[in-house]
């Protein structure tokens, strides 16, 4: 580690950064001719390219590193001036809160394959056993749906918890076999369980808080509001309660114990870390973000179903971790609305969707293995970079 440079940078890059992507997106978001979005996707892969091999990106990189925690409340005006401006528009706003939520769940994801190198092939699965716990419950109990979240990610990390024992008996390719028999096993389960509907599947309650039901529509100074506002608010809270979690856990001396099991295990056993103590708490935390991101969704939803969190699902999830960088908290959400935004709106390509994931990817670790975006400077202890 060393000290940190002496010329401190200003936030403005960075800011004006921010700015530029919330203008695209509410820009992208609102067109519906499919001419003009190929023409606004086009740009930005242009641009993009452009500012990457002429370095224009590095004084936000530096900029972003240096201030990081500006440009996090600055993301969160973005995303709360985007859901004001499509404020009755359900589609877009279903398409916000599924980023949001995504986001939750491959922050999860980062915490087990970034921050311990504990792999994990069935995040759609954890995905499910929140949504599926938040329709049981919230059809036979009369929890707080708050709490019903919160149990959603509890119960998708203690079934995560059956896996512990494989998972900590092997390494490498043989310890991601082990998640994905899990995938596989867990989506016939739910096929052939009738308690849990079967291959129909349930529904899901919408939540209820004190009597208020999130599915209703609000009109307020004479605007209608789309009930998925609710959501957001909701979905806002969690994503930026797991993103501060799993960055003040990365700078912690738990994530500088993670990041040497990841790096070397035989080492840091020689150094005195319990390798399987930190391999459990990587995956229980993972899975419970995981969880908790699906319980919230499958009330959005509305409905639950096995057909809805498969391998392939998993996939996708493990390819928007590439896509973003693993380890790189903020790679995550970028690669996030690439991977759900782009299919939506080019309905052409729906069909095609996990050619185009697979195409990013291979397309990512060519040129830039890191991931889409530089990853911001770890910091253990104050006044110093790692």
């Amino acid at each position: 580690m060393s000290a940190p440079s002496s010329h401190a940078t200003t936030s403005l890059p960075a800011l004006a950064a921010v700015a530029a992507v919330t203008v695209y997106l509410a820009v992208l978001l609102g067109v519906e001719k499919q001419n003009l979005i190929i023409a606004l996707l086009a740009g930005a892969i242009i641009f993009v390219t452009a500012a990457y091999r002429f370095s224009f990106l590095d004084p936000v990189a530096q900029s972003f590193s240096d201030h990081e925690d500006t440009v996090g409340i600055a993301s969160i005006v973005a995303l709360v001036l985007l859901a004001a401006w499509f404020h009755e528009d359900h589609f877009v706003l279903l398409l916000i809160l599924t980023v949001m939520l995504y986001t939750v769940a491959t922050l999860g994801l980062n915490v087990q394959f970034g921050y311990a190198g504990v792999l994990n092939f069935a995040g759609a699965s954890f995905f499910g056993i929140g949504a599926y716990t938040s329709a049981v419950l919230n059809a036979h109990t009369a929890i707080p749906h708050l709490l019903v979240l919160v149990i959603g990610g509890l119960i998708a990390a203690a079934i995560g918890s059956l896996l512990l024992l494989p998972v900590l008996r092997t390494r490498g390719h043989y310890a991601a076999l082990v998640t994905i028999a899990f995938a596989l096993l867990l989506k016939t389960f739910l096929e052939v369980n009738d308690v849990l509907g079967g291959p129909q599947g349930l529904q899901v309650k919408p939540m209820n808080i004190l009597g208020w039901s999130f599915n209703d529509n609000v009109t307020v100074a004479g605007y209608d509001l789309s009930f998925y506002l609710h959501y957001f608010v909701v979905a806002l809270i969690l994503l930026v309660a797991a993103f501060t979690l799993t960055r003040r856990l990365e700078r912690s001396w738990i994530g500088l114990n993670l990041d040497a099991l990841r790096l070397d295990e035989t080492a840091a056993a020689c150094f005195g870390l319990n390798i399987a103590r930190w391999k459990i708490t990587a995956f229980t935390i993972g899975n419970f973000l995981i969880g908790i991101a699906g319980a919230l969704f499958g009330m959005i939803g509305g409905f639950v179903a096995p057909n809805n969190y498969t391998f392939a699902d998993s996939l996708i999830l493990v390819s928007i971790l590439l896509l973003g960088g693993i380890g790189n908290a903020w790679g995550l959400a970028v690669a996030t609305a690439i991977v759900v935004i782009v299919p939506e709106k080019l309905q052409t390509i729906q069909e095609y969707r996990f050619l185009l994931y697979a195409a990013l990817v291979i397309l990512v670790l060519l040129f830039r293995p890191e991931g889409l975006l530089p990853r911001p400077v770890r910091r253990y202890f104050p006044g110093w970079r790692a």
